[in-house]
């Protein structure tokens, strides 16, 4: 016989399973990324000494999805992607700072955020990461 008041015994298991899988699936932030993509950060990720734990030995990765690729034709596969272009519009708007928080705070003025041109990382370093394997 069930309760009275139409509650369902044990649902509260399937909210903390979904809650597991979305921080097992978890990406970074969009301000990590815009620092990932300074050049002295950049030249440091693409650049990195081969890690046979990761996917394609950590040669092939995309600055601004943070995402590891086997080969070379799956990662130009992703730049041609939805996904990969649907970031790029994302990273187009600064990232949010403290002076902006502030000024939302009514300690300001309202200023709109700024446009960041943002590209997808050029070919010739990932045919430079394929000569080199």
């Amino acid at each position: 016989m069930s309760p009275r008041n139409g509650r369902r015994t044990g649902a509260h298991r399937a909210h903390s399973l979904a809650r597991q899988l979305k921080t097992k699936r978890r990406r970074r932030d969009l301000d990590e990324i815009h620092g990932d993509l300074k050049p002295e950060n950049a030249a440091r990720l693409l650049r990195q000494e081969p890690d046979p734990d990761m996917p394609g030995c950590a040669q092939f990765y995309c600055l601004h999805c943070a995402r590891y690729f086997v080969d070379l034709t799956s990662m130009k596969e992703h730049f041609r992607s939805k996904v990969h272009k649907k970031r790029l519009k994302q990273l187009r708007e600064a990232p949010y700072t403290q002076e902006e928080a502030e000024r939302a705070a009514g300690m300001g003025s309202y200023i709109p955020p700024k446009k960041v041109e943002v590209q997808t990382q050029p070919f010739d370093e990932v045919v430079a990461m394929e000569a080199s394997s």
